[in-house]
């Protein structure tokens, strides 16, 4: 049939209603019996011609229908077969690369590995990227939507029409791929798909895009990757030091689109917070910084916990190389940088993952597994292997791309249990009938596994509020492979206790001293968290009782108590000087309290903590070490009163923590001591410099040899009231003395 090489009015009636699965299969160059056909789509054409590239005569395509398809016969040539197109109409001509003329961007093995939920680079293969395929420069874009009938990418590129630009559908793996000509960076898409149903989703911003619109705006950005130039490799090679259990870690957490504003209530962006933020931390002496989430999120008021760009960096505080300028600062100043880090769930706004192809894609198909009533949102699907695939990937994205020194795993809770968060009715047992998500433990295994392998050194925290065994243990021994776990049941008690009148405290020591039945049994960080200050709790100086002078004097020997007890340390913003207001993520902090002598004092203390806790070894080396604490009297409830010993497990000198948590002044009690002679006092909360009365030991203290608490030693001290002292055994005088004490009892 000498017209046999034309397309069909069904399929050309299936992309005028935007309705075609596979566009490949006739738009573009393709080989038949009579020679070359030519197809294209061009809507605001009336003539389309073709231009041979081995610069033959131009080639007048058949207008075969209103909606932009034209087709002609080239007999004579054959594939490969480049070209460019030209169309014209009546106020002008242009040129026009055909989307449809190239070959795949994406080869079988992505299609092998994004089944298998083993690609470790996906970011790399799917979103939108720029390259020059097949000689020509231009974005290729690459989505998984296994259900869907049809994908087109759209914007303002071609009027943001799902006609346009259908996409190429890989059957074995169920992603689909095109790649646009010529289309430059910046350009703002998204995703139209049409459902298995034969509808039209609402546009999807893209899974991989690695930018987008500031909100209230959400299409997703062609972002450049040019190669950033970072200068961190010695501080690479020390991370798994820096981040070792027997390292110094003291984490300050920030919401950085809320540490500061602009007098005109701009955020700061990434270079702002370089030239204020990362000084502030370095000179504070944290040693790392926690940056509540940076992915996309289209609410204020979720802090980041409901991201729906899990690869863009928020537009609320510039583009991706701004946070890297701001990683790259940080290593500059010796500060490790911690991602949160949210798996557990997504929100459903209809631009993101939520029903991405019409289906349940990202979560899970049982509702009781799927979605988490008390937070409204979508749960993932942990047992798929592409779900799973994509949140490893993701993982590894941030710690090679912007190099990231940990990440801290939100909710882990809500993930490995069942019932966790859910009521009854809204949860489902697991096979075995148990509470226990086998697949969620599973894929926090590969995770953990995945940056072992590949990002040595990299820690992992997990923010897991149950006593579910073996968070921080390895895998091998049937752990989840985590470097630590925060402490919440230390929170929650010690908070507890502080906020009490101190009249009241000695029926509840326990509250202090429980904490140490499990202290070792996992390597844990002690974090006063941005979820202490917010949702009517008040600040945590608004939690204590008294006068105000009570108030900041407690607040004072709570942080040397935690500072002084086992496990690494992390404090939000604000509470480093005080701040009085509960946190809003819609304002700064209250700098202006800076210029009262209680809040700097606090903010003095708070840095000369940190300074202790990197320079003593006792105080560091020995958190997750039983042999690095010793109780001295862990009894005294009726006076409130708390005494121990941090010991370094390498031999260097002890530190005795001594806590009064009463305003009543103790000044005839003994405490022992693991040797005689002179002990410095080389911290005490009621310091003139700190805000407090100036009581205290004149600097040190004489150990006898006079055994107390079942040690060899003893001294009487005094503890000021609401304070807490720390008092170190002076090698040098003692060595001078000729004393040979042993360091531990």
């Amino acid at each position: 049939m000498p017209d046999s090489w034309r397309m069909p009015q069904g399929e050309i009636e299936a992309l005028r209603n935007a309705r075609h699965g596979d566009p490949f299969a006739w738009l573009g160059p393709h080989l038949v019996e009579q020679g070359l056909v030519v197809r294209a789509l061009v809507p605001d054409a009336t003539r389309l011609f073709v231009l041979p590239a081995d610069g033959g005569a131009a080639v007048a395509l058949e207008h075969r229908d209103p909606c932009g398809l034209f087709e002609g016969l080239l007999p004579g040539h054959t594939l490969p077969f480049a070209y460019r197109l030209r169309a014209e109409h009546s106020e002008g001509c242009w040129p026009v690369e055909d989307p449809y003329r190239f070959g795949p961007t994406l080869g079988p093995l992505d299609d092998h590995l994004l089944v298998e939920g083993t690609h470790r680079h996906l970011h790399e293969r799917l979103g939108a990227h720029l390259v020059t395929h097949e000689g020509t420069p231009g974005t290729r874009f690459a989505v998984w939507a296994p259900n869907a009938r049809r994908v087109s990418v759209v914007g303002d590129f071609n009027a943001w029409d799902g006609r346009r630009h259908p996409m190429r559908k890989r059957h074995d793996s169920g992603l689909w791929e095109i790649f646009l000509p010529g289309l430059e960076a910046g350009a703002a898409y998204k995703f139209e798909v049409l459902g298995a149903d034969g509808q039209v989703l609402p546009l999807k911003a893209d899974p991989f895009g690695r930018a987008a619109q500031l909100r209230p705006e959400n299409a997703s950005l062609v972002q450049p990757a040019p190669p950033f130039a970072w200068t961190d490799q010695a501080f690479i090679a020390s991370r798994a030091t820096r981040n070792s259990a027997r390292a110094p870690v003291s984490v300050y957490e920030v919401h950085a689109a809320s540490w500061r504003r602009h007098p005109d209530g701009r955020f700061y962006d990434w270079d702002d917070l370089v030239v204020a933020l990362v000084p502030y931390v370095a000179w504070l002496g944290f040693t790392h910084i926690e940056l509540m989430p940076v992915m996309e999120h289209p609410l204020d008021e979720s802090w980041g916990y409901q991201p729906i760009g899990l690869h863009a960096p928020t537009a609320r505080l510039g583009d991706a190389d701004g946070l890297k300028r701001f990683v790259a600062a940080c290593h500059a100043q010796g500060v490790g940088v911690i991602l949160d880090w949210v798996p557990a769930h997504f929100p459903q706004d209809a631009h993101g993952l939520a029903r991405f192809d019409g289906g349940t894609l990202y979560e899970h198909p049982d509702p009781k597994r799927g979605f988490h009533r008390g937070w409204g949102t979508a749960t993932y699907d942990f047992g798929r292997r592409e779900v799973a695939g994509y949140l490893a990937s993701n993982a590894l994205y941030w710690v090679r791309d912007f190099h990231a020194d940990g990440l801290r795993v939100d909710a882990v809770s809500s993930m490995v249990y069942l019932d966790h968060g859910r009521g009854a009715g809204d949860w489902a047992p697991n096979a075995q009938g148990g509470t226990e998500h086998a697949e969620a433990i599973g894929f926090l295994r590969q995770v953990n596994a995945l940056l072992a392998e590949e990002a040595p050194g990299v820690a992992v925290f997990a923010e897991e509020s149950t006593s579910f065994p073996g968070i921080t243990h390895p895998i091998a021994e049937g752990g989840l492979g985590f470097q630590f776990k925060w402490n919440m049941g230390w929170m929650n008690d010690t908070l507890r206790y502080v906020a009490m009148d101190p009249l009241h405290r000695r029926w509840h020591h326990n509250l202090v001293t429980f904490g140490l039945m499990y202290a070792f049994s996992e390597r844990f960080v002690l974090p006063l968290s941005h979820d202490e200050v917010v949702h009517g709790k008040g600040s945590l100086l608004g939690r204590m009782p008294g006068d105000d002078w009570q108030r900041f004097a407690t607040l004072r020997a709570y942080y040397a108590m935690m500072w002084g007890h086992p496990g690494k340390k992390l404090l939000f913003m604000g509470g480093e000087f005080a701040q009085w207001r509960e946190w809003s993520e819609a304002r700064e902090l209250d700098w202006w309290l800076l210029q009262f002598p209680p809040h700097h004092g606090v903010q003095g203390l708070v840095r000369e903590l940190n300074h202790l806790h990197r320079t003593l070894p006792a105080l560091h080396a020995g958190d997750a070490d039983p042999s690095g604490f010793r109780w001295i009297d862990a009894d005294n409830a009726e006076m409130s009163v708390f005494s121990w010993l941090r010991l370094d497990p390498a031999g260097g000198p002890p530190v005795a923590v001594l806590c009064n948590m009463t305003p009543v002044p103790r000044t005839t009690l003994r405490f022992g001591l693991p040797r005689s002679g002179v002990w410095r006092e080389v911290l005490n909360t009621d310091a003139t410099g700190f805000g407090g009365s100036g009581m205290g030991n004149l600097g040190r203290v004489a150990a006898e040899d006079l055994p107390a608490h079942g040690l060899p030693a003893s001294a009487v001290v005094v503890l000021p009231p609401l304070a807490t002292i720390y008092l170190m055994a002076d090698e040098i005088e003692n060595e001078t003395r000729g004393e040979t004490h042993a360091t531990e009892p």
